[in-house]
Parts: C-alpha cells; structure tokens; sequence
C-alpha cells in the first residue's frame, strides 16, 4: 500500500520562509500529478500548487509569486518551497498524488497525512 509522507511543516514568523517535501513509501511506477493541499480551521481544504508529469504547473491565487512547487520524479519526490508567509497561510497541508505503483496497476489518488504549517509572530 502506497503512502505519502509529507515533511518540513513547522512554527514561522511572518515573511518567513518553509520547504515541505514529500516522499512516497513504497516504489512507484509513475506519478501523474502531484499536488499540495490546505486546510485551515473552519475551513474546507483547498488546491494551493500542482505540478503535472510534464512540469506544467497551476497555483491558487492566493499564493502565486511566493509559493514554488516542485518535483523530483527520479526520486518520487515533491517539494513546496513557502516564501513571504502571512497568517492566513496557517494550515494543515498534505500532499497528494496521482500514481500508477506498477506497470499493471490501475492509476489512484493519495493523500499524505498532513503537516502543520503555522504562521505568527
């Protein structure tokens, strides 16, 4: 059974900077797309960056020009690198993937378990 591992979350002031990373826990045949999402108190979880295969990537509004999302596909590895964090970027974020773990098996969806991302003074 394949698991994403999400790390890096942690405690920053405002205008500080993280990297998640996230890392799968089993070999992998191929990863579609790979993708960060977000969820804040209250909230319901939201897209924040995703990065296809190809490389095309797609950002939320919110966080274009400050959020850099990134792939590694050697390594099955993607990475989210946070700059200029405000507040309101406070979350639980998990990393997802579009995956096929073997030549014969179906294409599925994953979700990692999620890292505190916390953003204060």
């Amino acid at each position: 059974q394949v698991q994403l591992v999400e790390s890096g979350g942690g405690l920053v002031q405002p205008g500080g900077s993280l990297t998640l990373s996230c890392t799968t826990s089993a070999s992998i045949f191929r990863i579609y797309t790979m993708g960060w999402y977000r969820q804040a108190p209250g909230k319901q979880r939201e897209l924040v960056a995703s990065i296809a295969d190809g490389g095309t990537t797609n950002y939320a509004d919110s966080v274009k020009g400050r959020f850099t999302i990134s792939r590694d596909n050697a390594k099955n590895m993607g990475y989210l690198q946070m700059n200029s964090l405000k507040p309101e970027d406070t979350a639980v974020y998990y990393c997802n993937a579009d995956l096929r773990q073997s030549m014969i098996a179906k294409r599925d969806n994953y979700w990692g378990q999620g890292t505190q991302v916390t953003v204060s003074s």
